[in-house]
This record gives C-alpha cells, sequence and structure tokens, in this order.
C-alpha cells in the first residue's frame, strides 16, 4: 500500500507543479537567486576567515622572530658596553699604579739617598779636630740642602678611589621595564564623501580616527572588481600598492576603467610597525568598453584587440590561423557569455565588409547614455575614418556615406584633407588633423562630437536622433589605428558640451534624418 501512496502523492505534486501559477513561480526563483547570492557571500566569507587564521599564525611567528632580533641585537649592544667600559676601567687602572710606581721609585731612590747622608752624619759627630768637624759638618749640610729626600712630595699622585668608574642603571632599568609594544596605529577611516571619481581619476580621503603623532605615512592599495559587495579571495586582480603617502588625500591618475568598480583601502604606519587597513570601500568606474570585432573585419585589416592595421596581403595569413582555430573550436556557445549581451549583440552574424569597404567595428553597441573613446593614427597612415553606425550596415558600406553612419576623414593622399561625413554628404574641416581624436556620444541626447583628444577642442558635431543601438566603427588604408577604451567622459569635454553649439569647433545637420 506504501508505494501506491507515494506515487499517488508524487502524482499530486507533479500536477500541482504543472498549475503553478506564474506569479509563484517567480516569486521562488527570487527566493532561490536571494538563497544562491546569500550562499556565494557567506563562503566568501568562509574562505576569508580562513585566510585570517592562516594570516594570524604567520603574523604571530613572523611577531616572535621580530622580537628575538630585537632582544638579541640588545643583548649584543650590552654585551659590546660591557665590554668597552671595562677596557676603560683595566686602563685606568693601569695609569694609576703606573704613576704610584714610578712615585715609589723617586722614594725608594729619595731614602737610600737620605740614609747614606745619615750614616755620614752620624760618623761625623765622632771628628774631634775642630777643623775637620767645622769641614764635615759644611759638607754635609749642602748635601742635605740637595737631597731628593727633601724635595719629594710625600703625597700619593693618584688615589686609590674608583667610584668614578661606577655606573649606576637604575633608570636605564626602569625604562627598560616600561618597554611595551610599540602601539599599531588604528585604521584610517576612508571619507566616501569626500572622495571623488573623474577623469579617470580617483581622488581618496581619509582621516585618522583620533590625533596619532606617531604617524610617519600612509600606504593606499586599490584593485579592479566587477562585484560591488565585500572583497573577494578568488577571482580578483591582485592588489596594487602605492607607499609612503604623507598626505591623508591621494589621487591615482591615468587608470583605465575596464572593470565595473575599484575597492581601496588605506593604512597607516609609524617608524616601526603598520596598523590595520581601513575598512575597504568600493566606487564605482564606469565607462565604455569595447574590443575590435575581427570576426566581421575588412580581411585587409589585421585586428588584434585594440589595433588595427591595413594588411596588403588580403588577410591570407590570418585565415589560416583561423582555419587552423576554428577545427579545434567546438560549436557549444560559452556558458559565461550570454548571447543578450550588448557585444554578443553586437557581433551578430555580419558578413565581412568587402570591396573598398576596409572598415572594422566595436564589439559592443552603444544603447543609451554618454560614452568616450579615443583614437591615434599612424603618423604614415594614408587614409582613415572613425566615427559610429548603427550594428548591421551592408559589407560594402563606408563610413559616412550612408544615411546610418556618421564619421570624420582624414585623407592624408597627395595632400591632407579633413572632412565631416554623413549620408555621402561631406562637410571640410579647415582645422589642423590633431594626433589623437577623442570620440564622445550622447546617444540620448543625439550628439556624436570629435574632439582634439590632447587639447579638448571642439572639431566637429553631429546632431541627430539616434533610433538603434550604435557601434563604434573605424576605416583605415596604408597604415594602422590604436583605440584606447575605458575612458571617461573628460570634464572638459562636459564643460564644452554646456556652452550653446560647442566653442571652437563645426555644427552640421548633413542631412539630418537617422
Amino acid at each position: 500500500m506504501r508505494p501506491t501512496a507515494s506515487i499517488g502523492l508524487s502524482k499530486t505534486a507533479a500536477t500541482s507543479e504543472e498549475f503553478m501559477p506564474q506569479e509563484d513561480r517567480e516569486t521562488l526563483q527570487r527566493i532561490v537567486s536571494t538563497l544562491v547570492n546569500k550562499n556565494d557571500e557567506i563562503h566568501n566569507f568562509i574562505d576569508m576567515l580562513n585566510h585570517t587564521i592562516s594570516n594570524v599564525q604567520v603574523n604571530s611567528s613572523n611577531a616572535i622572530s621580530e622580537l628575538d632580533e630585537e632582544f638579541d641585537g640588545l643583548y649584543s649592544v650590552l654585551h659590546e658596553m660591557k665590554g668597552s667600559m671595562a677596557n676603560t676601567i683595566q686602563q685606568e687602572e693601569a695609569r694609576k699604579i703606573q704613576a704610584l710606581q714610578d712615585q715609589l721609585s723617586q722614594c725608594s731612590r729619595a731614602l737610600e739617598s737620605s740614609e747614606e747622608l745619615l750614616e755620614l752624619a752620624v760618623q761625623s759627630l765622632d771628628i774631634k779636630n775642630p777643623v775637620e768637624l767645622l769641614e764635615a759638618t759644611r759638607q754635609i749640610k749642602d748635601s742635605v740642602t740637595v737631597a731628593s729626600a727633601f724635595r719629594l712630595s710625600l703625597k700619593p699622585k693618584v688615589s686609590d678611589s674608583m667610584t668614578h668608574m661606577m655606573v649606576d642603571f637604575a633608570l636605564e632599568k626602569r625604562m627598560l621595564q616600561a618597554v611595551k609594544f610599540l602601539p599599531v596605529p588604528k585604521a584610517p577611516e576612508i571619507d566616501v564623501a569626500a572622495c571623488l571619481v573623474a577623469d579617470n581619476c580617483i581622488t581618496i580621503s581619509w582621516r585618522m580616527p583620533e590625533e596619532d603623532s606617531r604617524i610617519d605615512h600612509f600606504v593606499l592599495e586599490y584593485r579592479k572588481t566587477n562585484f560591488d559587495g565585500l572583497p573577494r579571495l578568488k577571482g580578483e586582480q591582485r592588489w596594487e600598492l602605492v607607499d609612503y603617502i604623507k598626505a591623508t588625500q591621494y589621487t591615482l591618475s591615468g587608470l583605465k576603467f575596464d572593470t565595473k568598480y575599484m575597492n581601496l583601502r588605506v593604512q597607516a604606519c609609524n617608524k616601526a610597525v603598520a596598523g590595520e587597513y581601513s575598512d575597504p570601500v568600493t566606487l564605482e568606474t564606469k565607462a565604455f568598453v569595447f574590443s575590435l570585432d575581427s570576426t566581421s573585419s575588412h580581411l585587409n585589416l589585421k585586428v588584434e584587440d585594440n589595433y588595427v592595421e591595413w594588411d596588403p596581403t588580403g588577410g591570407k595569413g590570418q585565415e589560416k590561423i583561423k582555419g587552423k582555430e576554428n577545427k579545434n573550436r567546438s560549436n557549444t556557445a560559452s556558458p559565461k557569455r550570454s548571447t543578450n549581451s550588448p557585444r554578443a549583440l553586437a557581433r551578430g552574424s555580419r558578413d565581412r565588409f568587402a570591396g573598398e569597404s576596409y572598415t572594422v567595428l566595436g564589439d559592443t553597441a552603444v544603447e543609451s547614455g554618454q560614452h568616450y573613446w579615443e583614437v591615434r593614427a599612424q603618423k604614415d597612415c594614408k587614409s582613415y575614418s572613425v566615427g559610429v553606425t548603427y550594428r548591421n550596415p551592408g559589407k560594402f558600406d563606408q563610413l559616412g556615406k550612408t544615411n546610418s553612419s556618421w564619421c570624420i576623414h582624414i585623407n592624408n593622399w597627395l595632400q591632407t584633407t579633413f572632412s565631416a561625413k554623413h549620408n555621402n554628404k561631406a562637410k571640410t574641416l579647415d582645422i589642423p588633423v590633431p594626433d589623437r581624436i577623442g570620440v564622445y556620444c550622447d546617444f540620448d541626447g543625439g550628439q556624436l562630437s570629435f574632439y582634439n583628444a590632447s587639447s579638448k577642442a571642439l572639431l566637429h558635431t553631429f546632431r541627430t536622433k539616434f533610433t538603434q543601438p550604435l557601434l563604434p566603427g573605424f576605416m583605415i588604408w596604408c597604415g594602422g589605428l590604436t583605440v584606447t577604451t575605458g575612458l571617461q567622459v573628460p570634464s572638459a569635454v562636459k564643460t564644452l558640451q554646456k556652452s550653446e553649439n560647442g566653442l571652437g569647433g563645426s555644427t552640421s545637420n548633413l542631412n539630418n534624418v537617422a
């Protein structure tokens, strides 16, 4: 009977699952997602605790080793001092003994001479002849007058006291007895409100919880991450370090924002020891990041990540390599990449560009917001275009010659021409061609601007209404282009955007139908 009941219960459960309302299913899915995230956080915290336990053991062993070294050094200094001071006492002893022995020798000689005079004087008392007695008395008197015994000091030249060589370490003993572990600096507190992320720079500010005059410097550590929660031990980049910071503020400059966030933490150090790190903060480092899509680029272009170069061989070498790669490549899609991501959608299933459309596109689409990237051309580059296009251009389409692409074009063949192009119409730009070109795209505002990337001077602005996602586009003939991404919109560009029609450049619609 029990198996029958079990089968009946399973059928009931299956039936109830079939008729589970969609709202309940979504609720359960949210609960599952929440539990998975919470379990992941707990696993991460467990890893952190185990790592901390290991660090405590290692650091304790290091502390004991350093303590032994300090005391061994102290013993060595005391032993050296004892030897030096004992040697000084021995030298003083030798000096005094030598002085007393010299004085003793003088006394011995004086005594011997005095005893001879005494014996002569006693013998002279027996002389009966007055004349002889007078002569003897005169001679003895003269000898006594010059005798060393009467010029000799009968006071020791040095004393037997050695009290000036005594030491009293009572004060030093008290000082040693008062020696304690050097106070560890407290962890700084990062002032998140005062931190600033702008122009691919991060300015971080902090303060000490209380005044500490023994602080010598600070250490700043930072690392890139795609997680906005607590720092993780696994799957994270290593910490980068900036040492010997004297102020309580520091600016990291020239950063490439190719991750969503940046973890930062600060450590205070005195002359001997470093304190605990501050609680880490996570700052958002949002920027537009893309690579060049080699899968649909023209065969005459050699594409490597963010660099494209004209290849007169027609890409035959690349095709051989890619042919070998395709044989070893599975048709199964990577589980880590969603087919709905902007990058996957951007690639789609486009044909390669062909004919005279020497074009390569970015692999990530612009669908909203404000974005910025830069392009540098090789000095010997004969002709190139920089701009944007809708997602699915024809394989023979050229940038600026359709109503779905906008660009600026530089032609260095025979003579240099500089122009803005859209819908097969061109406007000559009577300004010098910069070494680096900055591209600013305000998708929602319908604006595409080009700048001198060094001076931030405006070169040209297209104004329209974008109705489809945009892809960065590049055309090149004879030469190479380097694309720099992961850049924030520069403050100077933001300021110029606030000015009416921009400053120092040109604005056009060029058939303002997108």
